[in-house]
């Protein structure tokens, strides 16, 4: 794969007459990112039908423009808030809301669009530049090291929350306990399930993300009082998306290494985005010389997950179209369309449908920043939610969120789950648990069960030896003693510093 046939592909775009399908993309990506419990995955799949009797390109276009503005619809919502629209708009949160408390939601505003618009080129490019080692790198990950992968980005999120870690730990804990409702993928075992039918499957994550966020900011804001933005931070003018922009430059080691961490878990199949932005965070928080303002409104914790974010959309397509195996899904989906049209995933495809997958490696990327800029234009009037006084924003709210939960499967028991979360997390919020590492533990945990039960098998019930002769395992266990090695590391700097 070379850049000239990507640059093939542009001019094809320019002259087919089909560039307006990446524009209906991207609004529907938008409009289905910003509703919170939606996301792409849900217009992905309302998409499938009406691609049915269009051109193969033309559907690439469309169904890539929807899923490359999926991710900055849900920062939106995730900033001005504290209701993530997509699942992995939800570490956008932690740093996004606060700057929208202190006046400063055009801050983040911008620096969001720039990072998601910068991150989606990043991650083309590195997409371009992976492919040919494509297939060595997938293959040095099996069930060991998805094992080892799991537990990393688990004690990585606890770290990052500092003076919090034995909570996290705690929060991670209840997040396993709830992901091993269900059925055992390996046994076939029915655990935790009592007399539901509707447990069988485990408890689903949308309904779970959206309760644990949405639904427990609403009653915290309800509770609270007034409007998002206090009545001291009025005085600011809906102003700051320029520095906002000019932020993600000035901070551009953040934005690199945040965009190759979204390149990195993209290409990883059973991954995602959820764990792309979590573990950028989580990074930019440890490798901070000022960890202590995560969490309080430091820019780089919007610019760091917001291009991971982006990033990670072009990495998935490589497992999904290069060998057949859905990264997310997003990805499973876009499989659909693709065989729907006649094309099969696998290693050939490369050669025998380069029309197609170059038009929707380009609408991915052009939806990405499409996004950004409709995103901001529309910025200004966005903005005007924050002032908006709680007893009109939390009724609204929380409809919107428990009808699409419902729309979402169609199922009450969504409803329900939504309900209970929102106690949960608000409950959490209360206490000072935090959330964060419940819900990645919640999102890993049957990839870590199904992974260590493979890697049981393979090693004939001896683990230990046969991960020590695995040379990405071992660096993934350097990882792992690292991690846990940090807050060790900062108390005895910050000891040092003291004493100096």
């Amino acid at each position: 794969m070379d850049f000239g046939l990507l640059n093939d592909a542009f001019a094809e775009l320019i002259g087919s007459g089909h560039s307006h399908y990446i524009f209906m993309g991207v609004l529907v990506g938008l409009t289905f990112g910003v509703i919170p419990g939606l996301g792409g995955t849900t217009a992905l799949a309302l998409l499938i039908p009406v691609t049915y009797t269009m051109d193969p390109v033309a559907a690439m276009y469309l169904a890539g423009g929807s899923m490359g503005a999926t991710s900055f619809g849900g920062s939106m919502t995730a900033i001005l808030l504290n209701t993530p629209g997509t699942p992995p708009n939800a570490a956008t949160t932690f740093d996004g809301y606060p700057l929208t408390r202190q006046g400063k939601a055009g801050l983040a505003i911008g620096a969001s669009a720039t990072a998601s618009a910068l991150g989606g080129l990043i991650g083309l490019i590195s997409l371009l530049l992976v492919i040919p080692l494509a297939r060595s790198i997938i293959y040095l990950f099996g069930p060991p090291e998805f094992f080892l992968l799991t537990i990393l980005c688990l004690l990585a999120i606890a770290v990052a929350t500092l003076g919090k870690l034995l909570r996290g730990l705690i929060a991670a804990g209840f997040g396993l306990m709830a992901a091993f409702v269900g059925m055992d993928s390996v046994s076939g075992e029915l655990r935790y399930a009592g007399d539901l039918d509707y447990l069988w499957d485990g408890i689903p994550l949308v309904p779970v993300l959206t309760g644990m966020f949405a639904i427990s900011q609403m009653l915290h804001l309800a509770l609270k009082g007034g409007s998002i933005v206090s009545d001291a931070n009025r005085k600011t003018k809906l102003s700051g998306v320029l520095d906002g922009m000019k932020s993600v430059f000035r901070h551009w080691t953040h934005l690199l290494r945040g965009s190759a961490i979204g390149t990195v878990i993209g290409a990883i199949p059973g991954l995602g985005g959820v764990v792309a932005s979590f573990f950028a965070y989580s990074s930019a928080a440890q490798t901070s010389r000022d960890p202590e303002s995560f969490g309080k409104g430091n820019i780089i914790g919007v610019i760091a997950p917001e291009a991971a974010n982006n990033a990670k959309d072009g990495a998935s397509l490589l497992p999904a179209v290069a060998f057949g195996i859905p990264g997310s899904a997003e990805s499973a989906l876009l499989l659909s369309i693709l065989v729907l049209h006649g094309i099969e995933p696998g290693p050939s495809i490369l050669v025998e449908s380069q029309r197609e997958i170059y038009g929707l490696i380009l609408a991915i990327t052009l939806s990405a920043v499409g996004a950004s800029i409709v995103g901001l234009a529309c910025s200004r009037w966005l903005m005007l939610i924050t002032y908006v006084k709680v007893e009109v924003l939390v009724p609204v709210v929380i409809t919107v969120t428990l009808t699409a939960v419902y729309v979402l499967e169609g199922k009450f028991g969504d409803v329900i789950v939504c309900s209970i979360m929102g106690v949960i997390g608000y409950l959490m919020i209360r206490f000072d648990y935090p959330r964060l590492s419940f819900i990645i533990a919640l999102v890993l945990g049957k990839t870590m069960e199904q992974a260590f039960h493979q890697s049981m098998i393979i090693s004939d019930g001896d683990l230990v030896s046969y991960i020590a002769g695995r040379p990405t395992a071992v660096v993934l266990i350097f990882c792992i003693v690292l991690t846990l090695m940090l807050p060790a590391i900062r108390s005895y700097r910050g000891v040092r510093k003291k004493t100096i």
